[in-house]
């Protein structure tokens, strides 16, 4: 869906001036970086000027031709970047009274990165309220970002409550659920300020439901936009040889969410009867907990492999070199790396676990789809998989098609711009209609915005200590 320029170009079609906001944008470790990057190159291709908007670690932007995708650093104080995570600053890295609301609240035990973001962004937003038609929040939240005099459209992949939750349960001691209440504290900031949100964006129809049920949100004001996988990257290449007996995984870290222990349980199984199957998990190796207990404790050591901070092109190449791909995930909001495994052509093994059939689609048809938690099960669909080269072609072939009929950036950047004009079309008091702004060439990440200071991105990752803030607020996909 082209925008159209010229003599012909009305109010519903003129490209729009989008304010893109991510408080946390690696591309590597969470699905928020993945979500900005690749919605952000669609709609600039779309025709509209994007520019993000975003903290530590910075998002990583594509570069689009005719576009322009830019990117304003509005510095946190990076209080968990390697290898100093749960630093003290010094008393120079103090900008203002923002900066010292995010340490006390990391000291006393809680996450201030939605808050502490969303006032920052407040400030600079207000300073630059004309340069924008409307403002995008990716999962932010925060008390900053009410009354913030522009059209507003927020994405909330799913709600960290589901995410909270399942901690809690699997927490195993008291001391332990103290800290998750209070490291979680922003979950109640995040349910006061969505339910006065005009318009909710979210990636599956079970999101939209958890949404609705633990935010409180009025489902009018709710729209499902399903995301994607880049078609175009992630695609079948036969040359790639595939290695006998691997399987591949994503898991940004070890939290119960992402179901890795009952996969490394699944594996020890299989490996009774096929000594040749092997896990490759695309993520940090834990030095405890439960899933480092488990490679131990099951012998595994050598059979399952960490990578990561790789390339788009060798994590194409890894999940084409695999027997199967796996998603063992007791909770998704969506589940990228299913669509991505999918559009490779690779055969997919996934759990029902939130939006993952909405996803992966039906059972034996373009995926085999197991239970959630459920290792024997696990175990007895990755033996089947490894065990049937017809299967195996036949779910990747199904696979890769369902994906390019459902779930692309393209197709999702079209459906968010519709929400930016009802938006848009909504607000109270809009200005007067504007003359159309001509494209401009993208010149990928441009020089630093004045007053903003450059950082390099780091991994956002902290120690065991705490719930890992990288993974458990970034990886909402």
């Amino acid at each position: 869906m082209a925008v159209r320029r010229g003599p012909g170009v009305t109010q519903e079609t003129r490209p729009l001036r989008i304010a893109l906001l991510s408080y946390k944008g690696n591309p590597f470790c969470g699905g928020q970086g993945v979500y900005v990057r690749h919605l952000s190159r669609e709609l600039a291709a779309l025709g509209h000027r994007v520019e993000v908007i975003g903290a530590q670690p910075y998002p990583v932007l594509d570069e689009v031709g005719g576009n322009s995708v830019t990117l304003t650093e509005l510095p946190s104080l990076d209080l968990y970047r390697e290898p100093d995570p749960f630093r003290t600053p010094r008393r120079e890295e103090y900008r203002d009274w923002i900066d010292a609301l995010e340490v006390a609240t990391m000291r006393t035990g809680g996450f201030p990165e939605p808050l502490t973001f969303s006032l920052r962004a407040r400030r600079l937003l207000a300073a630059r309220r004309a340069d924008f038609d409307v403002v995008h929040d990716n999962q932010t939240l925060g008390y900053g970002l009410l009354g913030v005099g522009l059209p507003l459209v927020t994405t909330v992949h799913h709600p960290i409550t589901v995410d909270r939750r399942l901690e809690l349960e699997a927490a195993p001691n008291l001391s332990r659920r103290m800290s998750l209440r209070r490291w979680y504290g922003f979950t109640r900031m995040q349910k006061r300020v969505a339910r006065r949100l005009p318009s909710v964006v979210t990636v599956s129809g079970t999101s939209r439901e958890e949404i609705i049920e633990d935010l409180g949100v009025r489902p009018e004001r709710i729209r499902a936009v399903p995301i994607g996988a880049d078609a175009r990257l992630f695609t079948p290449d036969p040359s790639v040889p595939v290695v006998p007996g691997r399987i591949v995984t994503t898991s940004s870290a070890d939290v119960p969410l992402k179901g890795l222990v009952f996969l490394i349980e699944a594996l020890a199984k299989v490996r009774v009867t096929r000594p040749a199957a092997h896990l490759v998990v695309v993520g940090t190796r834990p030095a405890s907990g439960p899933v480092a207990d488990a490679i131990e404790g099951h012998g595994l050591g050598g059979a399952v492999e960490f990578v990561k901070g790789i390339s788009d092109d060798e994590l194409v190449r890894l999940i084409r070199s695999a027997e199967a791909a796996c998603v063992p995930s007791l909770y998704e909001g969506f589940s990228l790396p299913a669509a991505e495994a999918m559009a490779t052509g690779t055969a997919l093994v996934a759990t029902t676990g939130g939006a993952i059939p909405e996803v992966a689609g039906p059972d034996g048809e373009t995926c085999l789809a197991v239970p959630p938690g459920d290792a024997g099960a696990l175990a007895a669909a990755l033996d089947r998989v490894l065990g049937d080269p017809e299967l195996r072609a036949r779910l990747g072939a199904a696979g890769r098609a369902r994906v390019l009929e459902r779930f692309t950036w393209a197709r999702a950047a079209e459906s968010t711009v519709e929400v930016y004009r009802e938006a848009i079309a909504n607000q109270p008091s809009r200005r007067p209609a504007r003359p159309p702004v001509p494209a401009t060439p993208a010149a990928g990440r441009p020089a630093r915005i004045p007053g903003t200071t450059e950082v390099p991105a780091a991994p956002g990752t902290a120690p065991d200590a705490a719930p890992d803030q990288e993974t458990r607020v970034g990886s909402n996909l």
